[in-house]
């Protein structure tokens, strides 16, 4: 239990770690917090500073959900990695180190989803691309891979912790996205492509 504990907590710490707030912090000397949408993430790291950073920001959120649920798995098992998977994105979301606010969780949360579940991911990356690609907006495709989450998971027919496990990661992308989906119903959503001034 003490293990369980102990890792779940580290889960959180590394999520906690935002790379778009250091990178652009280190790299090019702004707050990209004070920028854009003011979310650390990868997305408003493409409209603010472009391709290049926001691809590195979004492999770097990636890699540590999908490290910790890996490490997870080889420490206590399949419910390890479901409890880190929860807390890794949890800890991205509501970082500890920029006072519990964060970014949105989706390269965080395609890292978990590539190491607990593997067979879905390339269906979620072809759908999110597909949405984003039709539309131009980054949230609808979040927005509409996270509902997807726990519906493959039941057809794919995964054990109840597994579904359960992407009803929460689901759900938080989701309540993440709330402001995006106030603007998309609005109609002034941001499409992919418009960039900001700095």
């Amino acid at each position: 239990m003490i293990k369980y504990i102990a890792f779940i907590i580290a889960s959180y710490l590394v999520g906690s770690i935002s790379f778009a707030y250091f990178i652009c912090r280190k790299f090019y000397s702004i707050d990209i917090r004070q920028y854009g949408s003011g979310n650390p993430g990868s997305t408003n790291v493409l409209r603010v500073l472009g391709t290049k950073p926001a691809l590195i920001v979004f492999i770097a959120d990636l890699l540590k959900g999908l490290t910790m649920v890996s490490i997870g798995r080889l420490l206590g098992g399949e419910n390890l990695a479901l409890l880190s998977a929860v807390a890794v994105v949890v800890g991205h979301d509501w970082s500890i180190f920029l006072n519990f606010k964060g970014g949105k969780g989706i390269a965080t949360s395609f890292g978990v989803i590539i190491g607990i579940f593997p067979k879905i991911a390339p269906i979620l990356l072809i759908v999110g691309i597909s949405v984003i690609y039709l539309s131009r907006y980054v949230s609808l495709g979040s927005i509409t891979t996270a509902t997807l989450l726990p519906i493959l998971l039941l057809i794919f027919k995964y054990p109840a912790k597994h579904v359960i496990a992407g009803l929460i990661l689901g759900a938080i992308a989701v309540y993440r996205h709330r402001d995006n989906i106030e603007r998309l119903i609005a109609g002034k959503e941001n499409k992919l492509g418009q960039k900001v001034r700095r």
